[in-house]
């Protein structure tokens, strides 16, 4: 199972995307789309710091990162939950780790296990530290409830070479966001022409003698 269009899109905007290492509001060095260490390399404490001189290529780089990091956070989810999920509930579970990482250790799951959805969806409340973070854990869990999922744009802020955030630079709509996770296939090389069947023995023989 994997993370729907929709979803992917409502997690990035949640994130925000920053082509340039910052640091989060634990401090934690962080770059693109939440990339941090603790996924894995790169290590965005190492990167140079400040906005890159090409914004695109490092954007590219963010999303090509962000789409690894989604993977292990899928992987982490299908081995914690032991029940069919429904599309919206897999897409929020898979948000709420991608910021959390405590699936595995979530109440919310033990009760979704369990086979109380309802439950599960009222202990997203459970994680509502930083207070900054309320509204974007009461979004997963009305996704997780009721399938709704947010319409917003995924912002592209600016870092200062201090790892501060400078504001948003510009916001990437949901399509375009979304061609650069997942492009557009490359059109298929042309089948080559069959090559021409050989007369058979009878017609060449027949040719032979009428001199056609």
């Amino acid at each position: 199972m994997r993370t729907s269009p929709k979803g992917v899109a409502a997690l990035a905007a949640h994130e925000g995307l920053v082509p340039a290492p910052y640091r989060d509001t634990k401090g934690t060095w962080t770059f693109g789309i939440g990339h941090t260490a603790g996924a894995g390399g790169p290590d965005p404490g190492a990167m140079p710091p400040g906005m890159p001189a090409d914004l695109d290529a490092a954007v590219r780089r963010a999303v090509e990162i962000f789409r690894a990091d989604l993977a292990l956070c899928e992987a982490r989810v299908l081995a914690a939950v032991a029940v069919p999920l429904a599309q919206h509930e897999f897409d929020a579970l898979v948000s709420f780790d991608f910021n959390t990482g405590g699936i595995t250790s979530a109440r919310l799951v033990e009760l979704l296990n369990a086979g109380d959805r309802r439950g599960a969806a009222l202990a997203f409340d459970n994680w509502h530290k930083p207070p900054e973070i309320i509204p974007r854990r009461d979004a997963e869990r009305e996704l997780f409830r009721a399938g709704t999922y947010p319409d917003a744009p995924v912002p592209i802020w600016r870092a200062d070479t201090a790892g501060r955030l400078q504001g948003v630079l510009r916001v990437m709509p949901v399509p375009e966001f979304l061609a650069l996770v997942e492009p557009e296939p490359p059109e298929p090389e042309p089948e080559p022409e069959p090559p021409a069947p050989r007369p058979s023995l009878f017609a060449r023989i027949l040719t032979w003698l009428t001199g056609a």
